[in-house]
């Protein structure tokens, strides 16, 4: 296969070298998009997804997805890509920088915990400059942070960055073990309409699409993959109930697909909610 010519390069971007590195062990385990963007710094997720998709990330010699899973020696090839000078990245706004600062809610040597709040990106891309990973790593530039976990944009809520790679496979793994001496992750969410008593499980395949402009939008479709989320009310007050939501999948959207599938959308929820019910949400008490 030839290599495929880079893009013209932006005033101010450097073009890297075709690389090919040997993965070392403290990488084993860790997905392939994740590794990329970490040696190319700056770039942005689309374009590692579209090198991948394209064939142009070669695993020993062969083709890869961008959720495949290293193993210590493999031989990792790059292609060359133009990325812009660090020095020519716009830093996030001091405002946004003190805000998430005071975000922090937990911090040792090892990790840290970020209340994000709901409007904040996990990262960058697709027209956002600054993601709660970019800004945090901008708060501590002498560590190496990454993402344990993602959480929506619209959704708040605690955000686990691992400080070292042992940390982050440690949690990655004790998220997978859900119970026990897992990571247990739970949702609570206002859902529009009174819920039945009891768990409502919901087991209905999602599927990841593009409306005209490229705007991301997700929908129950059996050609999609398996999601499932367990709805558990809490309280029912006026025609809302506030659930506590656990899934066992972590689709793109999901909480907000399934409860919209049920017939009980999130309130508020100006994706996938009801436009009456929450523009009278809007004027009753600011939603």
């Amino acid at each position: 296969m030839t290599d495929q010519p880079p893009a013209d390069r932006p005033e101010g971007a450097t073009k890297t070298a075709v690389r090919t590195i040997k993965v070392p062990e403290d990488r084993q385990g860790q997905r392939l998009d994740n590794f990329l963007l970490g040696q190319l710094k700056g770039a942005p997720r689309s374009l590692v997804y579209k090198l991948v998709r394209s064939g142009q990330v070669r695993i020993n010699g062969g083709r890869a997805k961008a959720d495949r899973k290293l193993e210590a020696g493999d031989e990792v090839r790059i292609p060359p890509v133009s990325l812009s000078d660090p020095e020519d990245r716009s830093p996030p706004p001091t405002g946004f920088l003190q805000r998430l600062e005071k975000a922090i809610v937990f911090e040792d040597a090892r990790l840290l915990v970020l209340n994000k709040p709901t409007g904040v990106a996990s990262h960058g891309g697709s027209g956002i400059s600054h993601g709660a990973i970019e800004t945090l790593r901008a708060l501590r530039p002498n560590m190496s942070l990454e993402l344990v976990h993602r959480l929506d944009r619209d959704t708040s809520g605690l955000l686990i960055v691992a400080k070292k790679r042992s940390a982050l496979t440690e949690l990655q793994a004790l998220m997978r073990e859900e119970g026990g001496t897992g990571i247990r992750k739970r949702y609570l969410t206002l859902l529009v309409g009174r819920m039945p008593d009891g768990t409502m499980t919901v087991d209905a395949p999602l599927h990841v699409g593009l409306r005209q402009g490229g705007e991301r939008h997700v929908q129950v479709n059996a050609i999609g993959k398996e999601s499932v989320s367990h709805f558990n009310v809490l309280e029912r007050r006026g025609g809302h109930s506030y659930c506590e939501v656990r899934i066992e999948t972590g689709r793109t959207h999901q909480i907000r697909v399934h409860a919209q599938h049920i017939g009980h959308p999130v309130a508020g929820d100006d994706k996938y909610g009801e436009a009456d019910v929450n523009r009278r949400l809007r004027e009753q008490i600011g939603l």
